[in-house]
C-alpha cells in the first residue's frame, strides 16, 4: 500500500482523480486515538488485503480545519473508503486492523474483478 500526504485541496482532490482504491486518513498530531489509527493501519498494510491500495494522510494542521469541516468531518481520527472518486465508506474513530480489512471487502471486493 503506498501512502501519500495531501498538505493542499488540490493534493486532495489529484488522490481523488489518481487512485480508484483509496484510504484517506483524517488526523490530527494531539489525537490518540490518530495514534493507534496509524498504527492500525501500518499493521493493515502489511497484509494481503492492502494489496493495490493507496493510503492518504490528511492532516487537519497542514490542510485547514475549514478544509475538514467542509467534508462534514466531525472527528478525528475519520478513516474514509473512495471507489473510483466517490466516498464509498466512512469509519469515524479508531479502527482495528480486522475493522479495515472488512470495510475494505465490503467496499472493494469487486473492483479489480
Amino acid at each position: 500500500m503506498q501512502t501519500f500526504h495531501a498538505s493542499t485541496p488540490d493534493d486532495y482532490a489529484a488522490a481523488l482523480a489518481a487512485h480508484p482504491r483509496l484510504l484517506v486518513d483524517y488526523y490530527k498530531d494531539d489525537c490518540p486515538g490518530c495514534k493507534m489509527l496509524d498504527m492500525s493501519l501500518a499493521k493493515f498494510a502489511a497484509t494481503a488485503d492492502a494489496e493495490g491500495l493507496a493510503l492518504l494522510k490528511v492532516k487537519m494542521e497542514v490542510i485547514g480545519e475549514d478544509f475538514f469541516r467542509g467534508l462534514n468531518l466531525r472527528q478525528t481520527p475519520t478513516l474514509s473508503l473512495f471507489k473510483d472518486g466517490s466516498e464509498a465508506a466512512r469509519l469515524p474513530g479508531f479502527q482495528a486492523p480486522a475493522q479495515i480489512a472488512q470495510a475494505v471487502a465490503a467496499h472493494f471486493a469487486t473492483a479489480d474483478a
